[in-house]
């Protein structure tokens, strides 16, 4: 018997030995492989003289780049969409202009255009002008455009706009959604504290329209935006930005013949005719299907350092990219966790190769707990070494706090800041429950020991607590906003009352210091470091996984050999975007953890349309 016990577990051994064997030979192979690829891919792409650089206007262009776990994912369900950095894309423009081989931009705007703000837009725009005046071409096409593609699409030297496609020029609008009557409807209670009369961001849970208040905010920044619109593509286009608002008003929706009757496009044409005379101006053979051309996602992968773009040193300027709701902890993919941002400032200014700091802010604000311990860091940086801010397309409440202590603010005329406000949100489910038969009993040693019950509303001294706190941060927010602009505390407080500004109105009453973009805040702090041409950017967040790393630059390489489509999952449908609406505000509500329960954000569903 005690043979039989030893033969069996002698073979479950060596069975298991044998799977392990198998397993980690399965697994290195897949792993050389993937190396094989990796450096297959690797290679830089070759540019043909007189070639165009595409740039798809339906790409997805953010500030950071991807984590390697969203990366993954996306690329494993099949489901992703082709995706650049904002600096990326500025980079590649300004590459593309030092490029003898590249003769033309071409703005495809077929597939339609993307969600990127109108701040974001300007950056692209200007570099846009920038390579026109070397002298080369910028062509634009599209089948059906809104405001925000052709805002940028008018930079071009020629456009040209599809037979059957249409332009629209009707304004701009914001369309908030109001979930009370449905809260009310389902016996969900909502009681809201907040400090500063316009801090739109609790709204929607109480009310079925805009306040005065709100309204008032939204029409100025709708006004400032448009305006800005009016001007630069009139001064593209050389028309006068009283006769765009009389389109907008009387026209709303262009047909072909119209808009280039209006001196808005060039050109009535289809798409072989657009690629026609691209292959004449890239000396194309006729027999060719389509002209010379690499994508701006390929050409960024050309070496810079030929072209005086790329630079070498050991003097770095952090770019730390703020993207997403401000949570507090870690944080997700997409969100600015307290800690995580903390961390990340806390070791820049430990780096005595990081010459100066660029702090770059795209977020509507959210957790005050985890601003307040951001800004603690951002302050402590600023001691050692310049700390620059620019605004992104939001950067307002608690996005505006953490840029409250650092040297300088950029913003572009058409970015959402300011904000300054506080508010709490609470929730009971008192009416739900009993409704459905559900009741719940306290036992408790002291008066507000379940305080934070979602079994009842508050009580009013429940509420006054509450509303002690929200004013206490409010104030503290306020004071933090006049001690690091330089201004008179009663000035902030007039200006302040949770109000949303634009960049242009915003540098008027000096909550931002200058116009202008990512660059120019990167050129002022190699300025303030006194480094001249000597230095060399660092991006933050960081992957500091190898893992990470080789599988994120790997999966591409797989899916385009296993021919793996890629899917568009942008909604088109109304009623699909209207749903998206309501998931965007569900969504909102769950980044919502502060352990205060106190939060400094823009209006929950502020959207420029």
């Amino acid at each position: 018997m005690s043979n039989f016990f030893k033969q069996t577990l002698a073979s479950l051994l060596g069975t298991l030995l044998g799977l392990f064997l198998f397993a980690g030979a399965g697994t290195t192979g897949l792993l050389l492989l993937l190396f094989a690829a990796a450096s297959s891919s690797n290679t830089s792409p070759v540019v043909k003289d007189k070639s165009v650089v595409v740039l798809d206007l339906s790409m997805n262009i953010t500030d950071r780049e991807p984590s390697a776990g969203e990366e993954l994912q996306n690329r494993f369900s099949g489901v992703t969409q082709e995706r650049m950095t904002l600096r990326n894309v500025i980079d590649s423009l300004e590459k593309a202009q030092r490029d003898k081989r590249i003769v033309a931009i071409y703005l495809d705007g077929s597939r339609g255009g993307n969600n990127l703000g109108f701040a974001s837009l300007k950056e692209i725009r200007k570099a846009l002008e920038e390579f026109r005046k070397s002298g080369k071409k910028v062509i634009a096409y599209g089948v059906s455009w809104n405001e925000r593609e052709y805002y940028l699409s008018s930079v071009a030297d020629t456009i040209a706009l599809n037979p059957l496609g249409g332009l629209e020029i009707n304004g701009l609008s914001s369309q908030p959604m109001f979930v009370a009557g449905a809260l009310q409807k389902y016996g969900i209670g909502v009681q809201v504290v907040r400090a500063g009369k316009f801090k739109g961001a609790v709204e929607p849970f109480v009310l079925n329209k805009l306040s005065p208040e709100n309204r008032e905010q939204t029409q100025k920044l709708l006004d400032d935006v448009w305006g800005e619109w009016r001007n630069t593509v009139g001064n593209s286009r050389k028309i006068n930005p009283q006769k765009l608002q009389a389109i907008a008003d009387n026209q709303s929706l262009l047909e072909p013949t119209e808009a280039k009757t209006n001196g808005l496009v060039d050109q009535v044409a289809y798409n072989d005719q657009v690629v026609a005379d691209l292959k004449k101006l890239t000396g194309s053979d006729k027999k060719d299907n389509t002209f010379t051309q690499i994508s701006l996602r390929r050409y960024a992968q050309v070496p810079g350092q030929s072209l005086g773009v790329a630079r070498n040193s050991k003097n770095k300027i952090a770019v730390v990219y703020a993207e997403g709701d401000i949570v507090d902890g870690k944080g997700d993919d997409g969100q600015i966790g307290g800690d995580r941002f903390a961390r990340i400032f806390n070791k820049i200014r430990q780096d005595e190769n990081v010459k100066a700091v660029v702090l770059r802010i795209n977020s509507p604000g959210g957790s005050a707990t985890a601003s307040e311990v951001m800004q603690r860091e951002i302050r402590l940086t600023r001691e050692s070494k310049p700390v620059v801010v620019s605004m992104g397309d939001y950067a307002a409440s608690g996005g505006y706090w953490i840029a409250t202590d650092s040297n300088r603010i950029f913003a572009e005329p058409n970015t959402i800041t300011g904000s300054i406000g506080v508010f709490g949100v609470l929730f009971n489910g008192q009416k739900l429950a009993n409704d459905n038969g559900i009741t719940w009993d306290a036992v408790k040693t002291g008066r507000y020991a379940d305080s934070q019950t979602v079994a009842r509303p508050k009580s009013p001294q429940e509420i006054a607590i509450y509303q002690r706190s929200v004013d206490r941060i409010y104030n503290m927010f306020v004071n933090k906003v006049a001690q690091g602009r330089k201004l008179p505390t009663q000035k902030v407080a007039q200006i302040a009352q949770g109000r949303v500004w634009s960049g242009v109105t915003a540098k008027q009453i000096g909550l931002v210091d200058e116009i202008g973009g990512l660059n120019a805040a990167i050129e002022y702090a190699a300025k303030e470091a006194k480094l001249g041409k000597d230095w060399q950017l660092r991006e933050y967040p960081r992957e500091s996984s190898f893992e990470e790393r080789f599988f994120g630059g790997v999966v591409e390489e797989i899916s385009t050999t296993l021919g793996i489509e890629k899917l568009d999952v942008k909604p088109n449908d109304p009623l699909t975007v209207q749903i998206r609406k309501i998931q965007q505000e569900i969504s909102v509500l769950q980044t919502m953890n502060d352990p205060q329960g106190v939060y400094a954000r823009l209006p929950v569903n502020l959207k420029i349309e």
